[in-house]
């Protein structure tokens, strides 16, 4: 766990990660948050708070008194948040400071792609 960042948003990003790898396929059974709270020994209402991101996202639904499932089409959701959030983060920074430095577009792509084959 990564102590700079709260523990349920850590909780959240991991049970993603597990969809986005197909670990957990849509419409499969997600560990119950006591599962959770036991596998990373902390408490179940902290692992609750991260699974019920999920669900406010859409990403997991409850059947009643089964547990949580992840939603039909929830892979490609959080790939497409997460795809905007890079460019938010990341693309757009990068290309305004490449601008302020005159390197062009062309030029900062033949840097990318020098960089992915080293």
């Amino acid at each position: 766990m990564d102590e700079s960042r709260p523990i349920f948003v850590q909780i959240a990003e991991q049970i993603e990660n597990d969809i986005i790898a197909g670990t957990l396929a849509e419409e499969a059974q997600v560990p119950s948050t006591n599962e959770f709270a036991a596998f990373f020994r902390i408490n179940p209402a902290t692992a609750g708070r991260g699974v019920g991101l999920l669900v406010d996202a859409g990403i997991l639904y409850k059947k009643r008194g089964i547990g949580m499932f992840v939603s039909p089409g929830a892979q490609s959701a959080i790939v497409e948040r997460r795809r905007e959030a890079f460019r938010d983060e990341f693309v757009r920074p990068l290309v305004d400071e490449a601008a302020k430095l005159g390197i062009s577009t062309t030029q900062l792509a033949d840097m990318i792609r020098t960089e992915k084959q080293a």
